[in-house]
């Protein structure tokens, strides 16, 4: 690698060019590119570095990730650094906001407004003396000028330019105005701005995930039109507040930043960034710019999107380390076999091989992970799982278990307080390796935790129930002999289903002298005309034993999916068991008299 200095004279005199960085050849070797993967051999220091106008989504947490996985994995520190100089745009709680979804992500700083550090303070509006400094500096070196346009003579020069087809850049109008004069009228009151005056030539750099970026564009048409196109940035604001270019450069150079992760949007600005280093005399940090993360409709994911916001996450029922996993599989590649990685699998596994391009996030990535976590904290039974126990009894009795949500007829003998947490982490045991979010939890197995109302499965979409009601009378009575005979002692998932067994082996026997052992004078009336009917299925054991199962699954789990009836009832308890049972036969009991009726009538 060789340095070239270049000197321009103008109307300050010689000054220096801010150099570009030449490589031997534009492509970089397999040793080059394995070596930019790696992580670097001395600790780093990098930060995240959001703006409160908005609150923390996907994007942003998955930068904030980055950040943190490199320092933590090279021993560093993490520094949290808030830019907030825009106070038009500033949303009130956007900062306290930021500090607590971070922390509930797990993310800590090491450095940051509310934690301090030696290297503070952290927020952009209480650096602002130093940020003046510097962009006097640059005056003083003529790396930078006062520029006095009018908002209107730039609206003008932008309507002009982009009706030619040409991008708005500023013409250097101000750029001739003698460093004597644009004193005079400093000191006299006038309005300005300060620009950076960029080479023609800006810095070519090394990306850790581009590799050699930076290379001098040259607008042809620009050239034809007589029109001079110059970037030239804006770097101070006529009321004395920073823009990001040099807020962000001033920053990172004094808080000692050795890497910035941030993503690919910012790398066309990033030669303006090297051009403002190479002017102050500083080293600048390596960069690493990842792709952005898009819906299916290729979207930038964004903080405007309130669908993204983190705290909405949350407020669902994802766990945090779910919303973490899901974050970290996106422009980085890994070698686990798994995509099951906590924090502590990400810090120790991390290194630089980000990938190229944007990357259309998998919404079902998400629930999938979210699964696999739920399923370890059930298994572990430790803290974690106590917490999602808490969350999940916290939602049902504060939110979901309210006339609101269901019809007042049917919210009846809701579960409360130990006892509805007891139920809960039973369920959950059994159910966690589906769990999802916490409404979702509550839509599929709200019968564990309230009496729902029985449905009568006469839509013809649920015909898999049709077999009940032809052999109903069977099937209640066997399966009430079989349940109502044990003790309550007895009631455990191993008795009961051994009790299912032994009930459709009697609904067989039933079955096959259907006749002879069915008449009216049954305990459990069944209408004649009824039993002779044709339809009437003849079932071997395992048929029997599946209408069994659905019988159950119909009176006690209300038609819902959910744990095998045994581990249902079990949980359930044989009160409220037996209970649901005899409703059932109620139900197709007063069906059959109804339909003696009718056909009495005929």
């Amino acid at each position: 690698m060789r340095l070239r200095i270049f000197l321009a004279f103008g109307n300050h005199g010689p000054t220096v060019r801010p150099s570009r960085v030449f490589f031997s050849t534009s492509r970089l070797n397999k040793r080059d590119r394995q070596s930019k993967q790696q992580l670097p051999s001395s600790p780093a220091r990098t930060r995240f570095a959001p703006s409160p106008t908005g609150y923390l989504h996907l994007g942003s947490l998955r930068t904030a990730l980055f950040n943190y996985l490199l320092a933590k994995a090279t021993g560093g520190q993490f520094l949290l650094r808030l830019e907030d100089t825009d106070k038009k745009r500033t949303i009130a709680d956007a900062e306290e906001r930021l500090y607590n979804d971070l922390r509930w992500a797990g993310l800590q700083w090491d450095e940051g407004p509310d934690v301090g550090g030696r290297h503070g303070p952290y927020k952009q509006s209480e650096r602002t003396a130093l940020y003046q400094e510097h962009a006097e500096k640059l005056l003083q070196s003529g790396h930078a000028y006062r520029c006095f346009c009018s908002s209107e003579k730039l609206s003008e020069l932008a309507r002009r330019r982009t009706s030619l087809g040409l991008p708005s850049d500023y013409d250097r109008t101000c750029d001739g105005i003698p460093r004597a004069q644009s004193d005079e009228r400093a000191t006299a009151g006038d309005s300005f701005v300060i620009r950076l005056r960029v080479p023609s030539e800006p810095p070519e750099y090394l990306d850790l995930v581009y590799g050699l970026v930076g290379k001098p564009k040259h607008n042809k048409k620009a050239q034809n039109l007589g029109e001079a196109l110059y970037e030239d940035p804006v770097l101070l604001k006529s009321d004395g507040l920073p823009t990001y270019h040099l807020a962000n450069v001033v920053d990172d150079h004094h808080m000692d930043i050795t890497h910035v992760v941030r993503a690919a949007e910012w790398m066309s600005s990033t030669p303006k960034h090297l051009t403002l280093y190479n002017a102050f005399g500083w080293k600048a940090p390596h960069f690493a710019h990842v792709g952005l993360l898009q819906d299916s409709g290729r979207q930038k994911f964004s903080k405007r999107r309130g669908d993204l916001d983190i705290r909405r996450f949350g407020d669902q029922g994802i766990f945090p380390e779910t919303l973490l996993n899901y974050v970290a599989l996106y422009g980085w590649s890994h070698s686990h076999k798994s995509d099951v990685l906590s924090l502590s699998d990400l810090t120790a596994s991390f290194d630089l091989k980000f990938t190229k391009g944007n990357t259309i996030v998998e919404p079902h990535k998400m629930m999938y992970l979210q699964k696999k976590y739920a399923a370890r904290y059930a298994d572990e039974g430790g803290p974690q799982f106590e917490a999602l126990v808490h969350r999940v009894s916290e939602a049902i009795q504060q939110e979901f278990g309210t006339p609101s949500w269901f019809p007042e007829a049917e919210y009846r003998n809701p579960l409360s307080g130990s006892e509805l947490r007891t139920r809960v982490a039973k369920v959950l045991k059994h159910t966690a390796k589906n769990f999802t979010t916490r409404r979702d939890f509550f839509n599929d197995y709200s019968y564990f935790f309230y009496d729902v109302p029985l449905p009568d499965f006469k839509d013809d979409s649920v015909e898999r129930y049709a077999v009940c009601r032809k052999i109903g009378a069977e099937l209640s009575g066997s399966v009430e002999f079989a349940l109502g005979t044990m003790r309550p002692e007895d009631w455990s998932e191993s008795s009961l289903k051994e009790a299912i067994s032994a009930s459709a082996e009697e609904v067989v026997a039933k079955n096959n002298d259907f006749r002879k052992q069915i008449s009216p004078d049954r305990e459990i009336p069944v209408v004649k005309d009824a039993i002779q009917d044709a339809d009437v299925p003849t079932l071997n054991t395992q048929e029997a034993y599946k209408a069994t199962q659905l019988y159950l699954r119909w009176a006690i789990a209300r038609g819902r999916s959910g744990p095998p009836m045994h581990t249902v009832m079990a949980i359930l308890g044989r009160d409220v068991s037996l209970q649901r049972l005899y409703e059932l036969r109620e139900l197709l009991q007063a069906e059959a008299v109804m339909l003696n009726k009718e056909e009495e009538t005929l």
